[in-house]
């Protein structure tokens, strides 16, 4: 069931125009300031390997400790175009086998293999950090939607750790509602579905 307090238990939700999305992922500064410089990923991004975007920047804060955490001290808001987003989700598979869902173990993992998009859907975050009672969507990439991410998708990458440090601070001193009317605006995205477990539909 969905919480009536709050939004629906899995929904996509994120900061987005008509033809865009932002979603968000941090790194150490030799490679995100780049990127925020010139507005693409640098040679050390390596497109063979996995990469994951967040659409929720309060769980991108829970992940990098509000850009602290070693390695992730630079936090980038990444634009890419809507039409790339859906087809990462279009293209998708649960990154967990789920009994029901799946008609087996095997299925899932051929599918898996297939897949150049995995979903995760993780508990969203409140201002202090704090697990919701519904959740957030986490895209990991690879292969092909790895490429598209990096050469086709990109529109802009913009450094919002000064942003990330600011809330931080005002919450340290006190201060919610400043930090709160700071945060970006996401609302949800609709016309686009991922993969379910098979709980959201019970």
């Amino acid at each position: 069931m969905n919480d009536q307090s709050g939004p629906p238990r899995y929904e996509i939700r994120a900061q987005h125009t008509d033809s865009t999305v932002t979603v968000y992922q941090a790194y150490r500064p030799s490679l995100g300031l780049p990127a925020a410089r010139d507005g693409r990923f640098p040679p050390a991004w390596k497109r063979d390997r996995m990469t994951w975007i967040k659409p929720s920047f309060l769980w991108m804060m829970y992940r990098c400790g509000w850009a602290e955490k070693e390695g992730q001290e630079t936090v980038l808001a990444v634009e890419i175009t809507r039409e790339g987003f859906a087809w990462a989700l279009e293209n998708a598979e649960l990154s967990h086998y789920v009994r029901g869902v799946h008609p087996d173990r095997a299925a899932w993992q051929r599918s898996l293999r297939r897949s150049p998009t995995r979903v995760q859907w993780d508990p969203e975050r409140d201002l202090h950090l704090n697990p919701l009672p519904y959740r957030s969507l986490q895209l990991g990439l690879s292969g092909e939607a790895a490429r598209r991410y990096a050469d086709e998708w990109l529109v802009s990458v913009t450094d919002v750790t000064p942003l990330a440090h600011e809330i931080h601070g005002l919450l340290r001193a006190g201060e919610p509602g400043r930090a709160a009317g700071l945060l970006p605006e996401e609302t949800p995205l609709t016309g686009l579905a991922a993969p379910l477990p098979v709980e959201a539909g019970r």
